[in-house]
């Protein structure tokens, strides 16, 4: 089964406590669906597990996984990121993506021209923003907002962006060799 195939649903952050619970981080709208979709697996589907939900703490799930009963079982599985066959999952409402079928499309600017490849979707609290490889140049982060990706076409395979004011200008570089803070230069 190909990566694109698998959506990632959470990853386990680490142990909590000795009896072999571990600490979920959830990747889902509604951070209770974690389990809604069935057991869990690694990428390749190589290992399937199944999940208890059990109290919510600090954005984490605390998590009863079966077959693992002590703290040594749990931490093995620190970092492992949960996947589910993308089959499970509902089809995305309008103007909803998967990031997983973000990933790797091409982004073009208004004119067609080639932009870059978006690399990651990221959300730090203020909402999400597109991690764009460009083709010349380092990556740019760009708002994932209709004014600044006027155009998803997940059937087409590409996105059109807008980016805002400033983005594309190189950044400044400070004056080579100008005064010190004692003004001794």
């Amino acid at each position: 089964m190909t990566s694109s195939s698998k959506v990632c649903v959470g990853q386990i952050t680490g142990a909590h406590g000795v009896r072999g619970l571990v600490k979920v981080k959830p990747f889902t709208a509604a951070p209770e669906d974690l389990t809604a979709y069935g057991p869990v697996s690694d990428e390749a589907g190589a290992r399937r597990l199944a999940l208890h939900l059990l109290s919510w703490a600090k954005d984490q799930w605390i998590v009863r996984v079966d077959g693992v009963a002590d703290r040594d079982a749990a931490d093995a599985l620190r970092g492992l990121r949960l996947y589910v066959d993308r089959a499970a999952l509902p089809e995305a409402e309008e103007d909803e993506f998967y990031h997983v079928d973000l990933i790797g499309l091409p982004a073009v600017l208004a004119d067609g021209s080639s932009f870059g490849t978006v690399r990651a979707v990221f959300d730090f609290g203020a909402g999400e923003f597109l991690e764009i490889d460009r083709a010349r140049g380092s990556a740019v982060m760009v708002p994932f907002t209709r004014a600044a990706v006027p155009v998803v076409d997940i059937a087409g395979r590409r996105i059109v962006i807008d980016p805002p004011a400033g983005l594309l200008e190189p950044a400044e570089r400070p004056p080579e060799g100008g005064d010190d803070e004692d003004g001794e230069g």
